[in-house]
């Protein structure tokens, strides 16, 4: 939805939208006659099964849609000399660093939901060398199903809330994450590899419920737990921040700070 909301301020190109309804990217068959039907310079593959616990149980459903659906993408834009963008996750690593994660540091993923991800990231190298793959964390938008407006409708339901404290990552606005993809492609360079890009600043959790709190001016008690309280299906990395000067400094990104992103988010809604 934000690469749509971006749409008019790139009049140069002509985009085209699917959804999965309309396009069932885990078909090999209907990708190839959707792509002999079109002519598509770039693909932007935003599609992902992001039900992370969930994940533990439906682990064909994962398979199909971030590792299978993702070769078949890269492979079709192989044969009609497509560039391919393909979106990962912080969840490839097993948090157990105390830097940011470099692109180059070795993957661990420490759920299912991780694993599935990173199957993608080798199926989009192993069937198009010409691909770009983002590794992105903590993604929240106007749009949709994430923190961000999860915090916000709680805020307005409760009293008082728990948000774990003990996991430390790094927020991405959708909208930053999609202006980046526009601006790599609107630019003159493009450099297959891999990438990780998230706004600036390192917070756990609970500081990102109570800086939602306090923009939204909402009077909810946040309370900080520690995650053994608060026992879900699949383990959570306890560290992923992503290190982001490679594509910071090969595609001269100005990567925005965290907080002012969110107010411009929440303000936005």
């Amino acid at each position: 939805m934000e690469l749509r909301a971006l749409a008019e301020q790139f009049a140069q190109f002509h985009f085209l939208f699917v959804t999965r309804k309309q396009l069932a990217i885990e078909d090999a068959e209907a990708i190839k006659n959707y792509f002999a039907s079109q002519s598509i310079d770039y693909c932007i593959n935003c599609a992902a099964y992001t039900a992370v616990d969930k994940a533990e149980s439906e682990k064909e459903a994962a398979i199909s849609i971030n590792a299978t659906a993702v070769g078949n993408l890269a492979a079709v834009c192989r044969e009609y000399q497509t560039r391919f963008f393909h979106f990962s996750t912080d969840y490839v690593f097993n948090g157990q660093a105390s830097v940011p994660y470099k692109e180059s540091d070795a993957t661990d993923p420490v759920n299912f939901y991780g694993h599935t991800k990173l199957q993608g990231e080798q199926a989009a190298i192993n069937n198009n060398q010409n691909s770009i793959i983002i590794r992105t964390s903590w993604v929240y938008s106007r749009f949709g199903k994430n923190f961000v407006n999860t915090m916000l409708r709680l805020m307005s339901e409760r009293e008082s809330i728990g948000v774990v404290a003990d996991q430390v990552g790094c927020p991405t606005y959708a909208a930053d994450l999609a202006g980046a993809v526009m601006q790599i492609i609107a630019g003159s360079k493009f450099i297959p590899g891999i990438y990780h890009y998230c706004n600036k600043g390192i917070i756990s959790w609970y500081e990102f419920a109570i800086a939602i709190k306090e923009i939204s001016g909402s009077n909810c008690v946040v309370n900080a737990i520690e995650t053994a309280a608060y026992p879900t299906p699949a383990a959570r990395p306890h560290y992923s921040a992503l290190d982001t000067a490679k594509i910071k400094d090969s595609y001269s990104l100005d990567i925005m700070p965290w907080k002012q992103r969110l107010e411009a988010c929440i303000k936005g809604l």
